[in-house]
């Protein structure tokens, strides 16, 4: 099938972008930047936008700063970007781990970063990582500008505080400690689906004891979120099997999963359990 007919526009500035979205947002104006999501909706005529608003010929967007204290990604910067060093410490370790996950390598030199995060798929490796890191959600609007952590953002499958006439210009994850170990893991069923459920985990070691312990999950639940009751059990403690086990089944025990046509809560949260263990086993 086609898409249904819709006016295309070409900013070439921010200010031009959000000027557009302010006018055409409440005719269904849409933004388009990778379109990995946006696109095969359309052409199924599943979203019938009126206008479309390519924000790919802003070069501020296309911007990955590496700064003293955080990583700042531009809307229109790929997932592929992040299979490189963008970083040398353990947060640049921790996006390559993640962004092989990715859906197919095709997909990943063109859908980007920002767009999954806006899109707020629960099965979204990036929405994970955000809540995972703490981190923070740039949104600009003809009224100003808005910084909103990403716990704060996301309020339900593929919900989120983001209002019709905003863009989202921009997402920093603060830069992790040096030393910090992570892991990641998520599980679908075949390679390059979207993910049933997926973990990330993080922590340091203080006098050989973990601190600043992460666990993040998503998939499971309607939206990312970290898991502060796993969290508790891992702080203070020595690494080890038993404790990694007890942080996972505290885990499994506080979300309360999704059920759909294939998968059981009781299967997601089974999941939980698996994954949570073995990316606090494999995290380095």
């Amino acid at each position: 099938m086609k898409p249904a007919p819709f006016s295309y526009h070409l900013p070439t500035s921010i200010e031009q972008a959000v000027a557009l979205l302010a006018e055409l947002a409440p005719e269904d104006g849409r933004i388009l930047a990778g379109g990995q999501s946006l696109v095969p909706t359309m052409a199924f005529r599943m979203a019938r936008p009126a206008h479309l608003i390519d924000i790919n010929a802003i070069g501020e967007l296309a911007r990955l700063e590496v700064r003293a204290d955080a990583v700042r990604i531009g809307a229109c910067v790929r997932h592929a970007v992040f299979e490189n060093d963008i970083e040398p410490g353990p947060t640049g370790a921790l996006l390559r781990k993640v962004a092989g996950n990715i859906a197919h390598y095709p997909v990943r030199t063109r859908g980007t970063f920002c767009g999954s995060i806006a899109n707020a798929d629960p099965a979204s490796e990036w929405c994970c990582v955000m809540v995972g890191l703490d981190g923070i959600v740039e949104l600009r609007s003809v009224r100003g500008t808005r910084r909103v952590p990403a716990a704060e953002f996301y309020k339900g499958v593929m919900t989120t505080t983001l209002q019709e006439d905003e863009l989202l210009v921009a997402a920093e994850l603060p830069l992790l400690q040096p030393g910090t170990r992570t892991g990641f893991i998520e599980f679908s069923r075949r390679k390059g689906d979207f993910a049933i459920v997926m973990v990330l985990v993080a922590y340091r070691l203080e006098n050989g004891r973990m601190v600043d312990a992460r666990v993040a999950v998503g998939g499971a639940e309607p939206y990312a979120r970290r898991i502060a009751e796993a969290e508790a059990v891992l702080n203070g403690q020595v690494p080890g099997i038993d404790v990694f086990g007890e942080a996972a089944g505290a885990a499994a025990a506080a979300v309360d999963p999704m059920e759909d046509n294939n998968n059981s809560a009781s299967y997601r949260r089974g999941l939980v359990r698996a994954l949570t263990q073995r990316s606090l086993e494999g995290a380095k």
